[in-house]
């Protein structure tokens, strides 16, 4: 097995060289990307040294068909990029040693027209912007800023982490819902099988004995027959469902109320604002830390959070703004932000800090999400079980209350 001599760049960004015994330099590349490097060149030892990247023909049409571009390949690319400029290297062999190495193929042909696209001179902002499905006007303001400024690895890097504390924000907030969800499917399950199965075999039981049934028997057998008769209209019904909240949550008003009413929810809507508080402080401070203007930053996190009661504060936020009204004044009298977040904001901009004090307030927030999900999970376990135990629980009553009458005229009789 032939020997391969490379130099790479490590997670670090250092550079370092050596040997690798592989087949093939293909194989070669595997095992050093498996270690965690970035390969710069690649030769076997019996040749000469050769760039790791061969120009490649990119891909015209962005998106290949049955493949997607996840949150999580544009972060690994971000952290990679920011890696290899730090670095050193030029942006455009950079981007060439991503792209050769990108292994979904989606992304694969959006990175390759994205250094097409710089090798022809345009700016990597431009490049980026005609893929706004990928990359978002967060991430071309940020970088166009940094180009802006010369600063481009600092802001690459500083996106990096953004986006690395974005997502795991995200699986928190994920995980927090995982729990409840299976609760729920488990519930609905339980009660869909008693209803079909177990409630059927009791009426006739009661049919055969003749025998008056409570109100509350008579409920349950209703809504039984219906679920075994019109058994078809239960999956219409789902559909429905959904079909119609889906619809609504996307209109602005639909949306806005359904915030409003998740605002008001003990401990849920707690969770909601500090999930949000934490999202609007981090993306704000990294957009102003890169130098991107105060207004054009209100109006980018605007657009990428998902609450559209905070969104649309920040709306008026951002006109008193324009107007020439400090940051902190307008969004302490939005009544949406926490007194601790305007505060901090307030001492920011006396200080001229503004960007690390939201930072700050981010990495504030970010412990709370913690808190927040451990406070709300405590909550709503007890709160499915007694749940689901009352649903049973009436379900088996219903079945038992004329049993029990039964019994009692009989014993009564004899």
């Amino acid at each position: 097995m032939p020997d391969y001599k490379y130099t790479a760049i490590d997670r670090n960004g250092a550079q370092t060289s050596g040997k690798i015994e592989a087949t093939n330099d293909e194989q070669a590349r595997q095992k050093l990307m498996a270690k965690g490097l970035m390969v710069t060149t690649l030769a076997n030892d019996a040749g000469s040294a050769k760039p790791a990247v061969t120009p490649t023909a990119p891909a015209k049409g962005g998106f290949t068909f049955g493949a997607k571009v996840s949150q999580n390949d544009v972060t690994i690319m971000t952290r990679q990029l920011a890696t290899l400029i730090i670095a050193g290297l030029p942006l455009l062999r950079a981007l060439e040693l991503i792209t050769k190495q990108e292994r979904n193929p989606a992304f694969k042909a959006i990175l390759a027209n994205v250094a097409e696209s710089v090798s022809q001179g345009n700016n990597l902002s431009e490049a980026m912007q005609a893929h706004p499905k990928v990359f978002d006007k967060l991430f071309v303001n940020m970088i166009r800023a940094g180009e802006a400024g010369g600063v481009l690895d600092k802001v690459l890097d500083r996106l990096a982490k953004f986006r690395e504390k974005a997502e795991r924000i995200q699986k928190k907030v994920k995980s927090a819902l995982v729990y409840p969800g299976v609760v729920m499917t488990v519930a609905v399950v339980i009660v869909y099988i008693l209803m079909v199965k177990v409630v059927p075999s009791f009426q006739k039981l009661l049919d055969n004995q003749k025998t008056a049934m409570p109100p509350l028997t008579k409920i349950v057998i209703g809504i039984s027959q219906l679920l075994t008769v019109y058994w078809w209209a239960t999956p219409i019904l789902v559909v429905g469902v959904y079909v119609f909240l889906k619809k609504w949550l996307s209109t602005e008003k639909g949306k806005e109320l359904f915030d409003r009413m998740i605002f008001r929810l003990p401990k849920v809507g707690t969770f909601v604002q500090i999930v949000s508080v934490s999202r609007f402080a981090r993306t704000f401070g990294t957009l102003m830390a890169s130098g991107v203007p105060i207004l054009q930053s209100i109006s980018i996190t605007r657009d990428t959070l998902d609450n559209v009661v905070i969104a649309k504060s920040l709306e008026r936020v951002h006109d008193r703004v324009r107007d020439g009204e400090p940051l902190s004044v307008p969004l302490e009298q939005s009544g949406v932000f926490p007194q601790m977040v305007t505060s901090m904001i307030q001492v920011g901009e006396e200080t001229g800090q503004l960007p690390e004090m939201l930072n700050r307030v981010a990495d504030i927030y970010d412990e709370e999400v913690d808190n927040a999900v451990t406070a709300l999970t405590s909550i709503i376990e007890p709160v499915l079980i007694v749940f689901l135990a009352v649903v049973v629980g009436a379900i088996v009553l219903a079945m038992f209350l004329p049993l029990i009458a039964l019994i009692t005229k009989m014993t009564g009789g004899g």
